[in-house]
């Protein structure tokens, strides 16, 4: 975990609530200042974190203050419920959370990232709630507003981790396991925090109750942009997966050392850097990055004793994916031989070509019979949550195409879009 993060600003939450009542924009302009980071510019966010936490306390307390229902689950999942009452014997009428309506999406954020990454789908949720009780909407069915921890993975390792839990596509003694940069486990860290791991693991009654998950997103890409829409709905996510390559050689001195007496780790790693390129470039439509390095023990004088590295590779074929991925470790491991080095590969997670539920996004589509059908190369909850029930997404236009950065943005009124969008589509799935 980054330490550079700032986390600044206290809302006045009774004002806010009037003043931010159906305006996302508004939501997101509260939380700009929290977790700003000095170092990598754009916002430093990790699971846990000040920061994180600080936001996870922004939505729980606007949830509440809409007199949504809020309780966090057993993977730290946090919902905010818009009850449907049921029948009672005595007293006030029990809530029913069977055939549940979700929307939402994730607060944390990569190192350096952008501000609407997660955070625009919370905030839109929220005011999509506003919308709907401004047109008098009454639900047949239950909403929950859900924000899920970890979905970056920029701490553990795994992307959407608290979604993969929920579904059971994570074992919890695996994460149980899991370490960050510091040492810290997951467990401590998440004890740091409040939070008890304990009980992570599946969840197939709550995931029993839920209909549907519709989640917003901001744009990864120029499709819209290509298209000059302000909305689109999702018709697939491609193949992905993260890799950790640990390669070992013989620390020693800069100086005194020879060139031919050498077992340098980083020559073996600038070999698998230069394989991720070369193999994702000769396959079509391929993406292959190398984001993450770290040398130890990191001295500029010193010949290094280990490199760890983290490559993600995609792809729409999961075959092509995992080709790519078999090439690049083969490269890696010719180039281990030749320098003296070890390597060791660990497959952190994958996520195959995900479609949405076709049934879902005709749904959606008759609701908003102009917005285009997009695919993307960026994981998502919904993406994971999809083999378990039926989900969908909406993206928001970004000018500029770029995510995972400062440059990641979304127009006011595109914004504005999305929120109406989304409550479109919500008061369609909430009163049929």
């Amino acid at each position: 975990m980054s330490g550079a993060a700032v986390v600044t600003g206290e809302i006045d939450l009774a004002a806010s609530v009037t003043g931010t009542r159906g305006d996302a924009n508004a939501l997101l302009a509260e939380i700009e200042g929290i977790g700003l980071d000095p170092d990598r510019g754009g916002y430093t966010r990790p699971v846990f974190s000040p920061a994180e936490l600080r936001l996870r306390s922004w939505f729980a307390a606007h949830a509440a203050a809409r007199g949504l229902t809020v309780d966090t689950d057993r993977n730290g999942v946090i919902w905010a419920w818009w009850d449907v009452p049921g029948p009672s014997d005595s007293g006030a009428p029990a809530p029913v959370r069977r055939d549940v309506i979700v929307t939402g999406s994730h607060l944390d954020s990569v190192p350096g990232g952008g501000n609407f990454d997660g955070p625009l789908g919370v905030a839109s949720a929220l005011a999509a709630v506003d919308l709907l009780r401004d047109r008098g909407v009454r639900p047949v069915r239950p909403l929950a507003v859900a924000v899920f921890p970890e979905e970056e993975g920029s701490r553990f390792g795994i992307a959407c981790l608290g979604s993969r839990l929920l579904a059971g596509a994570v074992a919890p003694e695996r994460v149980h396991a899991l370490v960050d940069d510091s040492g810290s486990t997951f467990d401590e860290v998440a004890a740091g925090a409040g939070f008890d791991a304990s009980g992570i693991g599946p969840d197939p009654d709550r995931l029993g109750d839920i209909s549907a998950f519709v989640e917003l997103h901001v744009e990864q890409g120029r499709g819209l942009v290509d298209l000059d829409q302000p909305v689109a709905l999702a018709g697939a996510i491609i193949a992905h997966g993260r890799w950790h390559l640990r390669i070992e050689g013989r620390g020693d001195h800069a100086g005194a050392t020879r060139m031919a007496d050498r077992s340098d780790p980083v020559v073996v790693a600038s070999e698998a850097i230069r394989s991720v390129r070369q193999r994702a470039l000769a396959v079509d439509d391929a993406r292959g990055t190398v984001g993450r390095i770290k040398v130890v023990p990191g001295g500029t004088n010193v010949i290094a004793s280990a490199v760890d590295l983290w490559i993600d590779v995609r792809h729409r074929s999961e075959e092509q994916v995992h080709l790519i991925v078999e090439q690049v470790v083969a490269d890696a491991r010719r180039a281990a031989e030749a320098e003296d080095c070890t390597l060791a590969v660990t497959e952190q997670s994958f996520s195959p070509t995900v479609s949405f539920d076709p049934e879902l996004r005709d749904r959606m589509q008759a609701v908003l019979p102009g917005a285009p059908v997009l695919d993307t190369g960026a994981g998502h909850d919904a993406g994971v949550l999809a083999s378990s029930i039926s989900t969908g997404m909406l993206f928001v236009r970004n000018p500029s195409g770029a995510s995972h950065t400062p440059a990641e943005s979304a127009e006011p009124a595109d914004v504005a879009a999305g929120v109406d969008a989304l409550a479109d589509v919500l008061e369609h799935l909430l009163t049929r």
